[in-house]
């Protein structure tokens, strides 16, 4: 470093994902914000000029991001979780009431039925119909639901029946909720649909690109993490590509490789058909209405940050988003609790460097009770590598 470089205070926007089990996305920033701190402190350079934008990938997180940025408060209502049993979720409203924000795993989250017994031909997406629902009744305009995290696979039957559609057998009679029924369906009733459900507009934000049948689809891709075994999966998959053959011949549009729609279990493969839902990459959504792309606009440095780094941030994850939003010249730097790809790899992707936060062996007990410290430490010689190098 020269004396005018050394003098100079570093420009630093900080945009982070959470790291799933161990920190919030607010959380990794105030970490990431620490050590670099410290690596100034240490090279006696003035104080950085940082810049905190927790971010979220349509996933776990998303809700508070957006609500942050809109100036408002979630509100709650009574819903059901995958399984049926009651709970009460949360939504928002824009500050002008014309947008509704819905985080599909605030009622069908994988975490809200970690107490039972995975029963992945049951789970379905009923609870976040009806938060859908509620918000067709204040009147909104869009309907904003980011997908993340579901714990169903259900080619989202269950949210249009929240909102009155009914899936029926060739007798005529209800099939049974969740994937156990897809299989079954003869007849998608649209005619009790809520009235306004295909009056606005709908936004689905995802965070995977995988199609919704196949040996990359939901069932089998996301199948497991639901309790899903291998007969469970093949039976999942036979029942989305079912569905997706009563929605051809209903539509026109074959939902069966369209990337994106195996994202929360299927979810796409009947609102965007049905309703005219638009696939939007969470991560981008939420870039935008926090308004990333401005605030890095003069940075030195980019950190960026999620639990693991690998071939799915590839899809359209935090890491890779921000880097691919980053202006030119301005080097992105991911911090990670695993990093799993290669030098090659990560560069293509946009990335500077990827540095992970197990700097030797270490259980993953140990990871998590440490995130925050470890996070802050390899933060420290990331930040110092690369002032050493300006």
């Amino acid at each position: 470093m020269n004396g005018r470089t050394a003098l100079k205070p570093l420009t630093l926007v900080i945009a982070p994902d959470s790291f799933k089990g161990s920190l919030s996305a607010a959380d990794a920033a105030d970490a990431m914000a620490a050590g670099t701190r410290g690596a100034c402190l240490a090279l006696g350079l003035p104080e950085a000029r940082i810049t905190l934008c927790p971010m979220a990938d349509g996933g776990e997180g998303t809700l508070d991001a957006i609500a942050a940025v809109w100036g408002v408060t979630p509100r709650t209502m009574l819903t059901v979780d995958a399984l049926g049993r009651s709970r009460r979720a949360r939504y928002a409203t824009s500050a002008d009431g014309r947008i509704g924000l819905i985080e599909a795993a605030e009622s069908n989250g994988l975490p809200l039925v970690a107490d039972a017994v995975p029963k992945p031909h049951r789970a379905d997406t009923f609870g976040v119909g009806l938060l859908a629902r509620e918000l067709l009744d204040q009147n909104v305009a869009e309907i904003l639901v980011c997908v993340g995290g579901s714990a169903s696979t259900d080619g989202g039957t269950g949210l249009l029946a929240g909102l009155g559609a009914r899936f029926l057998d060739a007798a005529g009679t209800p099939v049974a909720p969740g994937g156990a029924g897809l299989a079954r369906i003869a007849l998608i009733d649209l005619s009790e649909l809520h009235p306004r459900a295909r009056t606005v507009r709908w936004r689905l934000a995802v965070d995977v690109n995988n199609p919704l049948c196949g040996p990359t689809g939901a069932a089998a891709v996301f199948g497991p993490q639901k309790g899903a075994q291998p007969r469970d999966i093949a039976e999942l998959d036979a029942g989305l590509a079912h569905l997706a053959a009563i929605v051809l011949d209903m539509t026109g549009e074959d939902m069966t490789d369209r990337p994106g729609a195996g994202a929360a279990g299927g979810m796409p493969a009947t609102l965007v058909p049905l309703l005219r839902a638009e696939l939007v990459p969470g991560s981008t959504l939420v870039a935008d209405a926090v308004g990333l792309p401005h605030k890095m606009a003069n940075a030195d440095l980019v950190l960026t940050g999620e639990g693991s780094f690998d071939s799915q941030s590839l899809g359209g994850k935090v890491a890779v988003a921000v880097a691919r939003l980053a202006p030119a010249g301005c080097p992105v730097v991911v911090i990670a609790g695993r990093v799993a790809l290669s030098a090659a790899d990560t560069a293509a992707s946009g990335v500077a460097a990827a540095f992970s936060i197990a700097g030797g062996p270490a259980t993953l007990d140990d990871l998590q009770q440490n995130a925050a410290a470890r996070v802050r430490e390899t933060t420290a010689h990331a930040v110092a590598l690369f002032l050493h190098s300006r």
